[in-house]
């Protein structure tokens, strides 16, 4: 569909408006449906604390483990930080 059937359709005479509409509702679409993800699986070792995340990540919808208080394995998710954590870490970092 053009950008002129569109104006015809939605009654606005003014091109520039209708061109920054559709872009709004564009990046409002982007917003609401993630495109393009991928899911990627690391093991956890043990002693080890930090992973390396892949480069081509933009961003990370969902941080999940494996529940060890159930038989079925599921996969619980671990909720956003967004406070530094009241307990200190022995190691210092």
């Amino acid at each position: 569909m053009k950008v002129q059937e569109i104006m015809e359709r939605s009654g606005i005479s003014e091109t520039g408006r209708a061109i920054m509409y559709i872009k709004d509702a564009l990046e409002e679409m982007n917003l609401i449906s993630e495109t393009h993800t991928k899911r990627v699986r690391i093991d956890l070792e043990k002693d080890k604390r930090f992973y390396d995340i892949p480069t081509e990540s933009i961003k990370i919808l969902d941080v999940r483990c494996k529940d060890h208080n159930n038989e079925n394995g599921f996969y619980k998710s671990i909720p956003r930080s967004i406070y530094e954590p009241d307990i200190g870490d022995a190691d210092g970092i």
